[in-house]
């Protein structure tokens, strides 16, 4: 093939390939974004700093403990920092997918609680958290097994 129909099928190839790259650097420029916001929440406890830098105006809210938007997530997360302030929240993955990005946690109370596992899930929007869904596991003292849930 010759002309244009060779060159319509090599421009359609590259710009396949660039939306991909556009796509995996959204999806990295995602990650960075939310695990940034994790740090600052859940290492510093800067809640209302993290808030806002990395929240959008409006914020959904999937956990059934806290109503939608901003300032109930950060009373409520400022709360647990104020009555567990050694608390402990390790980050062991982040994972992304379009505009979701999952954070695989291990929380912990103090250095002596075997904690719970966590996975937050965030959706980004326009390079903001705009919705939170999150599920919680107690880490078992016994396991069926001798994996880790990290």
């Amino acid at each position: 093939m010759n002309g244009p129909g060779r060159f319509s099928i090599v421009l359609g190839v590259l710009l396949a390939a660039a939306l991909a790259l556009s796509a995996q650097a959204a999806e990295q420029s995602a990650k960075e974004m939310v695990t940034a916001f994790y740090k600052m929440v859940f290492y510093d406890h800067k809640v209302a700093d993290a808030f806002k830098a990395h929240v959008g105006a409006t914020y959904k809210q999937h956990n059934p403990l806290v109503p939608d938007g901003i300032e109930p997530s950060v009373a409520f997360l400022s709360k647990r920092f104020e009555t567990n302030s050694q608390a402990i929240n390790e980050i062991k993955r982040v994972i992304a997918d379009g505009d979701l990005v999952a954070v695989h946690v291990h929380s912990r109370l103090n250095d002596g609680d075997r904690g719970r596992a966590i996975v937050d899930i965030f959706r980004v929007e326009n390079g903001k958290i705009v919705e939170h869904w999150d599920v919680i596991q107690p880490v078992p003292e016994n396991a069926q097994n001798n994996n880790t849930m990290f």
